[in-house]
C-alpha cells in the first residue's frame, strides 16, 4: 500500500539510504573527533569492570577474514557490557617479536639474518612489526572496533618486555626453568625450535619400510643363527641413530619361520606383516611375553653398533610390529624410554637439518634426502623387507609449513609438572564458552610434556641467564633480573644484544659456585607464546601505563587452535607465578569455510578479503554477517552469503527507516499516548518489543549473538513490517495527524526504535550512529548511541491473555493473506483493498472474532469483512489444520475507491466537498482545512 502517492508527506530527507561504504567512514570521523572511546570511559567511570584482554595478532601484513570474525565478536561484548552497567575498557594488543615478524622482514627488506649485525637486524624488524601495527590499526578502526587506539600494547614495548622477563625470573626462581638435552620439534628451514603450539598436522607421503635386526646375542632365549628382529618405520633416515628396538612387556611375541629366516614379531601383527610384505605364511617356531626378551642384543643392520631390546609400555598393536626402532636423540617416547635404560641420547643432525660426522657416509646429506640412499644400503645388507610409500598426518611448521622432524638440543624448558595439577583444578574455576572448550584444554594440559620455551633466532626477548666464564655454571637470580629489568625498561631488550654480559650484570656479582666475576650470556630467545603468554601481567597488571585495566581478565576470546596456544600459555605462566588462572572466562570460535565447506584457500579462489567487502558493501555488513553465524563451530562465508546478508540488512534498515520516517512530527514528550490508552493492536506490538528485549538481552549476556541476530530479524521483517507497520499505514496517513490513535502507532515505532537502536549498537556500529542522529530523542541525550545504556523489559507490557489472544489473531490474518494471494492469483482481485473478506467461523472462533470486528478491515487490509456461520462456508473457502473451526473466502468488494486511503466504499462522493473520499477521509479533510494528514 503505497499512500505516499496521494499524500503530501513533508519532505524530509530520511537517513539510512544503504550507501554504507561512503557513509561509515564520516561516521568514524565523528567518533575521532569527539573521542568516544574516552566520552564511554568517563560515563562508565566507577562502575563495576568488565575486562576482555585482547589476544595479540602478529603484525606482519593485512588483516584477513579471521582478524575481522575475532575483532568484531570481542567488540560486541565489550560494547554490550559497556551498555549494560560495565566499565568495559578495550586495549587491543599486537604480537610483534618471533618467526613471524623475521620471515616477513627478510623476505620483504631481503635481509639476511647470518650476515647483518644483529642489533641492526633487530631495527629491521622492529621496523617493519611497527609498520604493520599501524596499517592494521587503521583497518580495525575501519570495522566499527571501539578501543584505545592511541595506547595499545606491543609486546616490543620495554615496559612489556621487561615484565615478561620477571615473569620467567618468578619461574625460575619457583624452579619451574631447566635447561635439558631432550627432542623437541625442530625446523630445519626456520632453523630453530618448536613448541607443541607451533606445530600443525598435514598430509604427506613419507616411506612405509620393514627392517630385519640380525640377533647378536640371543641370551639363550633366542638363536642368532638367521634369527631377526622385525621393526617398521616411516622415517629411514632415524635409522641411523638407532640405539634399540622396544617390545611391550605384555604382548605375546613369535618367533616364525619366513622365507627360511627366523622373524621376531607381536603375534597380533602376523597377520598385517604378512599382508603388507606378500610373504607365505610360515611356521611359528615359538612364543614369549615381550618382558622375557628384555636385554636380548641385536646388530644394526648397516651401523657397527649394537641395538638392545627393552621394554616400553608406549608399544601399540595399532600397525607395524610391535617391535618399535628407537633413537632416542629423534622422538619424545624414544628419549623417555631411552632415559630409563640410560641411552646415549645420539642426535647426528644439526640446525640446518643436514647431518654430522656421526652419521658417517651420509654426512652432509639433508635428513630427508637420506632416506633413498639408506634404503640402497639396507637393500644391499639384505635387511629390507619391503618398501612402500604411505600418506599419512604429518607434523608441519607453523610459519614455513614445511615438514618438521624431532631433533636432541640442549633447549630450556618449562617444567610442567611443577605446576600441571595447580593448572588442571583452575581450569574447573573457569567459564568455558563452548563448554566442550573445557574438556580440551584439561586434556592439553593433562597429557602435553614440558614446554620448550627457547628459539635460535634473533628478534625477541632474551632468555636472561647467565653463565660463568670459569665454570659454565648458570646464573639467574633476583638480583640479575631486577637489574635487566631497569635496564629494558629503560633501552628495551635490545641492550642485552648491544651490551657486553659485563655490563648487563649486577654491581658485585660472583659466581656462587667458583667464586669468577666474568660471565657469558645466553643467545637464545623466549619462544614467543611465553611474549603473548606474559600479557596478562604485563598489561593488565601494569597500572601506570594502562590505569582503567585489572587483572585477572574477565574474558580471553580467539580461534579454538589457541586452547594450546595463548590460552594454554598464559594459564601456565599465571598459575605457575601467581597460583591463578589469569581469565574468567574463555570464549572460543570456529574457522572459516566457504558456502561448501571447504576451508579457505587462495589455490581454490574462495578466500574473503574483508578490505574490498568493505568498499564494495561496508563494514556493516561484515559485522552482521560475523552476529548471524554460530561461531561455535566453522562459520561459512562467499559472496554469495554475503549477499544475502546485504538482503537482511536492508530489511533491518528499511524497517527501522520506515517508523524513523513515520516520526517527522514526533515530540515524545508531548504527543507519547500512555499504555491504558492504546488500542490493543498496539498494547500487542508493545508486548512484542519487551519479549524481543528480553530475549536479546539474555543472548548477549550468553554470547549467543546469532541469536540476537535472528531475534531482531524476526522482529523487524515479521513483527514489525509483515504485521503491526503493514497494519498501521491507514492510521498514520489517513487519520487526523494529532488523533490518538495515529499518535498512539507513532508511540509505538518511537518505543521499538528507541530499543532496537540500542539492541543493534554493538553489532551495527555504524548504521546504528546514524540512526541515532535523526531518532526523536529528549534534550539531554547523549550525542553518540554509544553513550546510551541497554534497554530493559518491563513486564508491565507483558500481558500473557493478550499475547494468547492476539497470537491467535494473527494466525487468522495469515490466513487471510493466504486466501487473498489466491484470489490475486486467480484474477478475483488486484491489491488487497479491492476485496471483501468472508470469515466463516464455527462458535468458538466467533467468539474470538466477533469483539474485532470492526477493525478486521484494518487488520487484514482490505476494504470490507463479513462473518458467516462455518455452515454457510462455500466451496472455494480456504481452511487449514493448524486454524480449526474457520474457512476464509474472498469477493471483490463493492463500492467505489476513495481516492484518499484507497478503500473501496459503498458511500464515496456523498460529501460534496470532497466527492472522491469515503466519509472517514472526507471528515479528515474538512477538519484539516484539506491539507491531508
Amino acid at each position: 500500500m503505497d499512500y505516499g502517492k496521494t499524500l503530501n508527506l513533508p519532505k524530509t530527507d530520511f537517513p539510512m539510504r544503504g550507501n554504507l561504504p561512503q557513509r561509515e567512514p564520516e561516521i568514524m570521523q565523528f567518533w575521532e573527533q569527539n573521542d568516544i572511546y574516552r566520552q564511554v570511559q568517563r560515563h562508565n567511570s566507577g562502575k563495576p569492570k568488565f575486562i576482555l584482554h585482547d589476544g595479540p595478532p602478529y603484525a606482519n601484513g593485512h588483516i584477513h577474514l579471521g582478524h575481522t570474525l575475532n575483532k568484531v565478536l570481542k567488540d560486541i561484548v565489550v560494547k554490550f557490557h559497556s551498555m549494560v552497567g560495565y566499565d568495559a575498557p578495550y586495549v587491543p594488543g599486537w604480537d610483534t617479536h618471533g618467526l613471524p615478524i623475521e620471515q616477513q622482514a627478510i623476505k620483504n627488506l631481503g635481509l639476511n639474518r647470518h650476515a647483518v649485525d644483529t642489533v641492526e637486524f633487530r631495527r629491521k624488524c622492529k621496523e617493519y612489526a611497527l609498520k604493520f601495527v599501524d596499517i592494521q590499526r587503521e583497518e580495525f578502526k575501519r570495522l566499527g572496533v571501539r578501543g584505545d587506539w592511541e595506547h595499545p600494547y606491543v609486546t616490543l614495548m620495554p615496559h612489556f618486555e621487561a615484565r615478561q622477563i620477571g615473569v620467567f625470573g618468578e619461574m625460575a626462581k619457583r624452579g619451574y626453568i631447566y635447561k635439558g638435552l631432550k627432542p623437541v620439534y625442530w625446523c630445519a628451514t626456520c632453523e630453530t625450535a618448536l613448541a607443541e603450539a607451533e606445530v600443525e598436522y598435514a598430509d604427506k607421503k613419507s616411506p612405509s619400510i620393514y627392517v630385519k635386526f640380525p640377533v647378536r646375542d640371543g641370551k639363550g632365549i633366542l638363536p642368532e643363527e638367521n634369527t631377526y628382529v622385525v621393526i617398521w618405520t616411516t622415517t629411514p633416515w632415524t635409522l641411523i641413530a638407532n640405539l634399540a628396538i622396544t617390545l611391550h612387556p605384555e604382548f605375546d611375541y613369535i618367533l616364525m619361520e619366513l622365507d627360511g629366516q627366523n622373524m621376531l614379531m607381536a603375534k597380533e601383527l602376523k597377520e598385517a606383516f604378512l599382508h603388507e610384505t606378500g610373504l607365505p605364511e610360515g611356521s611359528i617356531i615359538s612364543q614369549y611375553k615381550g618382558s622375557e626378551l628384555e636385554g636380548i642384543v641385536c646388530s644394526h643392520p648397516f651401523v657397527d653398533r649394537n641395538s638392545v631390546l627393552i621394554l616400553g609400555d608406549h608399544v601399540t598393536l595399532e600397525a607395524g610390529t610391535g617391535c618399535v626402532h628407537t633413537a632416542p636423540g629423534h622422538g619424545h617416547e624414544d628419549y623417555l624410554v631411552g632415559l630409563k635404560y640410560n641411552l646415549p641420547i645420539l642426535s647426528p643432525v644439526d640446525g640446518r637439518g643436514r647431518f654430522t660426522d656421526e652419521a658417517g657416509q651420509f654426512a652432509g646429506q639433508l635428513y630427508h634426502e637420506a632416506n633413498d640412499g639408506i634404503l640402497d644400503t639396507l637393500r644391499e645388507t639384505g635387511a629390507l623387507i619391503k618398501s612402500d610409500k604411505i600418506s599419512h598426518q604429518y607434523p608441519h611448521c607453523w610459519r614455513c609449513k614445511k615438514p618438521v622432524f624431532f631433533r636432541a638440543t640442549e633447549q630450556w624448558f618449562a617444567s610442567i609438572d611443577g605446576f600441571r595439577q595447580a593448572a588442571l583444578d583452575e581450569i574447573d574455576k573457569v567459564r568455558w564458552i563452548p563448554g566442550w572448550g573445557r574438556d580440551r584444554i584439561h586434556n592439553m594440559v593433562a597429557n602435553r610434556g614440558d614446554w620448550c620455551i627457547s628459539r635460535q633466532r634473533t628478534w625477541g626477548v632474551p632468555i636472561p641467564i647467565f653463565y660463568c666464564k670459569s665454570c659454565n655454571k648458570e646464573i639467574i637470580n633476583d638480583e640479575t633480573i631486577s637489574n635487566l629489568q631497569k635496564l629494558i625498561r629503560e633501552h628495551g631488550s635490545d641492550v642485552w644484544f648491544a651490551r657486553d654480559a659485563a655490563e648487563l650484570v649486577p654491581a658485585g656479582l660472583t659466581c656462587p659456585a667458583c667464586g669468577s666475576k666474568e660471565f657469558t650470556k645466553e643467545t637464545d630467545i623466549m619462544d614467543v607464546w611465553f611474549d603473548s603468554g606474559s600479557s596478562h601481567l604485563a598489561v593488565l597488571d601494569e597500572p601506570d601505563v594502562w590505569p582503567d585495566l585489572t587483572w585477572p581478565a574477565d574474558l580471553y576470546l580467539e580461534g579454538s587452535d589457541q586452547h594450546r596456544g595463548w590460552f594454554n600459555s598464559s594459564l601456565s605462566t599465571s598459575v605457575a607465578v601467581t597460583g591463578q588462572a589469569p581469565y574468567r572466562a574463555v570464549l572460543t570460535h570456529g574457522f572459516l569455510v566457504d558456502e561448501n565447506g571447504r576451508k579457505m584457500s587462495k589455490s581454490l579462489g574462495n578466500v574473503v578479503d574483508p578490505l574490498k567487502v568493505i568498499k564494495q558493501m561496508g563494514a556493516d555488513i561484515l559485522r552482521l554477517w560475523v552476529s548471524s553465524a554460530d561461531y561455535r563451530g566453522d562459520l561459512a562465508v562467499s559472496q554469495n552469503i554475503l549477499k544475502q546478508l546485504t538482503e537482511a540488512y536492508r530489511k533491518i534498515r528499511n524497517t527501522c527507516r520506515f517508523m524513523l520516517g513515520n516520526l517527522y512530527d514526533f515530540t515524545p514528550e508531548q504527543d507519547s499516548v500512555p499504555y491504558e490508552k492504546m488500542p490493543e493492536l498496539d498494547r500487542y506490538a508493545m508486548l512484542k518489543l519487551h519479549r524481543l528485549i528480553e530475549r536479546v538481552l539474555e543472548a548477549y549476556r550468553n554470547y549467543e549473538f546469532h541469536v540476537v541476530y535472528h531475534a531482531i530479524h524476526h522482529f523487524c521483517t515479521v513483527d514489525m513490517s509483515n504485521q503491526y507497520l503493514d497494519i498501521i499505514k491507514d492510521r498514520l496517513y489517513c487519520e487526523k495527524a494529532d488523533a490518538e490513535l495515529r499518535r498512539s502507532a507513532q508511540t509505538v515505532m518511537y518505543q521499538a526504535l528507541h530499543a532496537l537502536v540500542r539492541l543493534l549498537a554493538p553489532i551495527l556500529a555504524f548504521t546504528t550512529e546514524e540512526m541515532w542522529r535523526y531518532v526523536p530523542k529528549t534534550v539531554d541525550a547523549p550525542a553518540s548511541v554509544q553513550l546510551t545504556d541497554m534497554p530493559e523489559p518491563d513486564d508491565r507490557y507483558v500481558d500473557a491473555a493478550l499475547e494468547e489472544k492476539w497470537g491467535r489473531l494473527m494466525k487468522i490474518r495469515g490466513l487471510v493473506t493466504r486466501a487473498l494471494e489466491k484470489a490475486r492469483q486467480e484474477k478475483v482481485i488486484g491489491n488487497s483493498l479491492e476485496a471483501r473478506v468472508h470469515l466463516y467461523a464455527d462458535d468458538q472462533m466467533t467468539d474470538l472474532i466477533k469483539p474485532y470486528y470492526q477493525d478486521l478491515a484494518v487488520l487484514f487490509i482490505v476494504s470490507g469483512v463479513t462473518m458467516h456461520a462455518l455452515a454457510e462456508k462455500t466451496a472455494a473457502a480456504m481452511e487449514v489444520d493448524e486454524i480449526p473451526g474457520l474457512a476464509v473466502g474472498v469477493s471483490r468488494a463493492a463500492g467505489v475507491k476513495c481516492s484518499r486511503c484507497w478503500m473501496y466504499h459503498e458511500d464515496v462522493g456523498q460529501n460534496t466537498t470532497h466527492p472522491e473520499t469515503c466519509p472517514r477521509c472526507a471528515t479528515v479533510l474538512e477538519q484539516t482545512g484539506g491539507a491531508g494528514c
